[in-house]
């Protein structure tokens, strides 16, 4: 649909542009995630915290943000139409002025005469002045259509998964990836998933916090996960999770654990082998707290073994958990000695893109070829590491048949000792509510 031209800025001086410091501190964070590959989720917190930006600024800004950050790939589309030139002939950073410009007036409640002015501003206060004349008449000209008449004209020609593709905001390879594993009716409302913000959700610390406690403290227990409660505004207001009874989890991520935990095993210490940042680990914990036995959480990365230790440290007494710096591949103990391990293994995420809005656009199918062998070695390491008799589970937030069914049908094809426990579990944002989580649960004989 075409609308009608706002007029120009001409005649505005640098020295007299003024930006607000919601938009200054959205595209400082976006330079941070397209030209430092900063994590959005990460980089923004941080940063409009250190501007003390209040909470209705932090709160545009955040929507600016991820909302960029989500449709990245359809707004670098839209650009290339509008200014009738590639991206490559633009300054990387005068692309990020345009990429908010872009969400301001397609996809925000922010009046077009507002949304132009305040790009072509911070144009000249980010950028130079000398961007403001090419800002002004590409953001003017991405102002001639709303963003379903821009989608019409895009998709003009192009074949149904290409046009799915720009539509829901997705790469191609990624439509294909869930048109693998899903039905066809539900192929588009899987991805428009992916662009709605996920509702913040806590787990408690099994044995140090409930549920009630959340509940009292003002959140909302979960309707289908015994340890869950959703909460509005920052989640440090609740003193349980300042204090580190509770955290932060989707609760997909919730029962996985809660799953594993549920299944029959013999007595003995539990691994979480891939364990950072620690939200799995410290639902663990309090689980095996909780039928008399200890954790032991490794993580590859020294500063992700720390985050898994900070997630764990209001656990304390003779059964508290043990975190170590140890590559899963190669364990740091023996083998046949858990009765539980947990295999979270490092995959594409493609299960988490409604949580991490960049990664649809950063991540890439070759990521596969390495992704795979390695899932396949800790997989493998995980079921050496369970006595017999124990369960593994072998855990993606991916569901990516490459990363999901295929490991493990690769890995018991090459194994006479392990079992597979029921059905596998496939988590899907659009049918649970929750992040697109894979489960296999394996036993060995």
């Amino acid at each position: 649909m075409s609308r009608g031209q706002p007029r120009g800025n001409r005649g505005r001086s640098s020295r007299r542009r003024r930006v607000d410091p919601a938009r200054r501190a959205a595209f400082d964070a976006l330079r941070a995630v397209t030209a430092h590959d900063g994590y959005a989720n990460l980089v923004g917190p941080a940063l409009f915290a250190d501007r003390r930006l209040d909470e209705r600024d932090a709160a545009f800004a955040t929507e600016l943000l991820h909302g960029t950050c989500r449709r990245l790939g359809t707004y670098d589309r839209i650009i290339e139409a509008a200014g009738g030139r590639t991206l490559t002939s633009l300054q990387a950073a005068i692309i990020d002025v345009l990429r908010l410009g872009a969400h301001q007036l397609l996809a925000m409640r922010v009046p077009r005469h507002a949304a132009v002015a305040a790009t072509v501003d911070l144009a000249g206060v980010a950028v130079g002045e000398h961007a403001t004349g090419l800002v002004n008449a590409i953001t003017r000209r991405i102002d001639a259509h709303d963003l379903p008449g821009w989608l019409d004209v895009l998709t003009e020609g192009l074949d149904g998964r290409d046009a799915l593709a720009l539509r829901t905001h997705h790469p191609r390879w990624i439509v294909d990836a869930y048109a693998d594993v899903l039905p066809a009716d539900e192929l588009e409302t899987a991805l428009l998933a992916n662009n709605e913000p996920p509702v913040t959700t806590l787990a408690i610390r099994p044995g140090l916090a409930t549920v009630a406690d959340l509940v009292e403290a003002g959140a909302t227990a979960h309707p289908d996960v015994p340890t869950a409660a959703t909460a509005g505004g920052h989640p440090g207001r609740i003193a349980a999770v300042r204090e580190g009874r509770a955290g932060v989890q989707d609760p997909g991520s919730q029962r996985v654990a809660l799953r594993l935990a549920e299944t029959d095993a013999p007595d003995g210490p539990w691994l979480d082998l891939c364990a950072g940042p620690g939200g799995k680990a410290a639902l663990l914990a309090g689980l095996a707290i909780g039928q008399g036995t200890r954790l032991f959480a490794s993580e590859l990365q020294t500063h992700r073994a720390v985050l898994v230790g900070q997630a764990l440290r209001a656990y304390a007494g003779p059964l508290a958990p043990v975190v170590i710096a140890a590559d899963g591949t190669r364990p740091a103990w023996h083998r046949d000695t858990f009765a539980r391990v947990m295999a979270d293994v490092p995959c594409t995420g493609l299960g988490a893109l409604r949580r991490r809005p960049e990664a649809r656009w950063r991540r890439t199918p070759e990521d596969l070829t390495t992704l795979i062998p390695l899932q396949r070695q800790l997989l493998s390491s995980a079921l050496d590491s369970a006595r017999p008799g124990g369960v593994v589970a072998y855990v993606t937030c991916s569901p990516h048949r490459s990363e999901t069914v295929e490991v493990v049908e690769d890995v018991l094809a090459e194994r006479h000792d392990v079992e597979r426990i029921g059905p596998d579990l496939q988590l899907w944002p659009h049918r649970d509510r929750t992040d697109a989580m894979f489960q296999a649960l394996l036993r060995r004989r």
